[in-house]
């Protein structure tokens, strides 16, 4: 469920017209839903009562300091991937408390700035990695709440790029070492807190299997480590998918009814709480992109059309910068015009300004056959949108709105030219 939809021939989010904030702002701007992000978060802790759960925002997915602020007023806990994220979440007034850390390449640098501020564990991805902690942590006269990711070597069923718990990714302790490494620390690192265990099999998965079978698999060993070592908890990571293709409708609950095959946040609790009851741990979930997801929408405009003997382009003032994920790992998109059409329809590629023919948001897609200065809406833009857009042709970053009701605010001003070259330095 979101809050995106027509009223009076014009797409709202919520109760705000995009319109209206396309004619304030300009384009591109990305728009959230505060309602839709705080009733995602609200579902997960409803749907996960029966456990000891605790929800920890992947800040990855969207790090803009309202949406941490908005997180950290809701109680949420947050999973960081590193000593920035760690920084965002304090200047947003977030509880570093709350934080587990994860990532493959922490440094030094960071791994003290996390023991400084008491984060709640490291999420640890090698022996190396626990060594240079027990070490760091030594030094400073402390003991490192650690848990080691093991890799269940499951194939989470979607996208190469962001699939993470198989034996060929770079995530992670194989399985079968998994014991062996944790004999290790209790033996030889005594500055270590051996505090819980963890997993993460993928992002964007959009049936429940994948995960039934990691925890099945993960579960004797979580088990065997509360008795061993007293464990506190086990996170079992995020990956609850989204709906890309068919986002707008699914924001009414006429859609979900018509479509029982698709995993909800209920039926994915359903399937593992009976795994997980039995074990007396506190499960954490990492969820990131099933929060802001479709909690957002990315507003362009149409600049040009053009017409050649292949195809038909509808350039627009949005590009890889502000949204990779179609260039980078075939991310979908749905794209709807603020002001509604009727009928007419267009086969066309929907591309950005950017010196790039990797540059496109669609590609031979039926969209409305809208015209240049008409407002599009790039739809489910919330995750691994603004947060991995960058600069590049020295294109300014984008605006940010945070939508409540009928009221709207600008979270994040459009960046200005002079502020893509601040820090740089020309030559004496």
């Amino acid at each position: 469920m979101h809050s995106f939809a027509y009223r009076n021939e014009s797409l709202h989010c919520e109760n705000v017209n995009l319109a209206d904030i396309a004619r304030a702002v300009g384009t591109p701007t990305f728009v959230y839903s505060k309602k839709t992000i705080t009733d995602n978060l609200a579902a997960f802790r409803k749907a996960l009562a029966p456990l000891d759960a605790h929800v920890a925002y992947a800040v990855k997915a969207c790090s803009s300091k309202a949406i941490l602020q908005l997180m950290a007023q809701q109680g949420a806990g947050f999973d960081i991937v590193s000593g920035g994220e760690l920084w965002r979440i304090i200047n947003a007034g977030g509880d570093p408390t709350l934080c587990t850390y994860a990532g493959v390449g922490k440094t030094e640098a960071e791994i003290r700035y996390a023991l400084e501020k008491g984060i709640y564990c490291f999420n640890c991805e090698s022996e190396e990695e626990l060594r240079a902690i027990d070490r760091i942590a030594g030094s400073m006269g402390m003991k490192a709440p650690v848990a080691v990711r093991v890799n269940p070597n499951v194939d989470a069923h979607t996208h190469k790029y962001i699939t993470t718990g198989t034996n060929e990714n770079k995530f992670g302790v194989d399985i079968t070492r998994i014991e062996q490494l944790y004999a290790t620390m209790a033996a030889e690192m005594p500055n270590l807190h051996i505090k819980g265990l963890q997993m993460h099999i993928g992002s964007q998965l959009t049936e429940v299997q994948p995960f039934v079978m990691a925890i099945e698999k993960v579960a004797p060993i979580a088990k065997k480590f509360k008795e061993l070592y007293g464990i506190e908890f086990w996170s079992i990571g995020g990956g609850v998918g989204i709906i890309y293709d068919g986002c707008l409708a699914s924001g009414s609950p006429e859609w979900w009814q018509q479509h029982p095959e698709q995993m909800t946040i209920e039926s994915y609790a359903a399937a593992i709480i009976p795994l997980l009851q039995p074990l007396g741990l506190r499960i954490l979930v990492e969820p990131g992109r099933r929060i802001v997801g479709n909690a957002a929408a990315m507003l362009t405009t149409c600049l040009y059309e053009k017409k050649g003997e292949a195809k038909c382009f509808k350039i627009i003032d949005a590009g890889m910068n502000d949204i990779i994920r179609p260039a980078l790992y075939e991310g979908y998109h749905e794209i709807w015009p603020v002001q509604q059409h009727h009928g007419d329809t267009i086969t066309a590629d929907v591309v950005g300004p950017v010196c790039e023919s990797g540059d496109f948001q669609a590609q031979n897609r039926e969209i409305a056959d809208v015209k240049p200065g008409e407002v599009l809406a790039e739809m489910s833009a919330g995750a691994y949108g603004f947060s991995m857009s960058s600069t590049y042709n020295s294109r300014p970053l984008a605006a940010e709105v945070l939508v409540d009701g009928d009221k709207w605010q600008v979270i994040r001003r459009r960046q200005t030219l002079e502020e893509i070259i601040c820090g740089e330095e020309g030559l004496d």
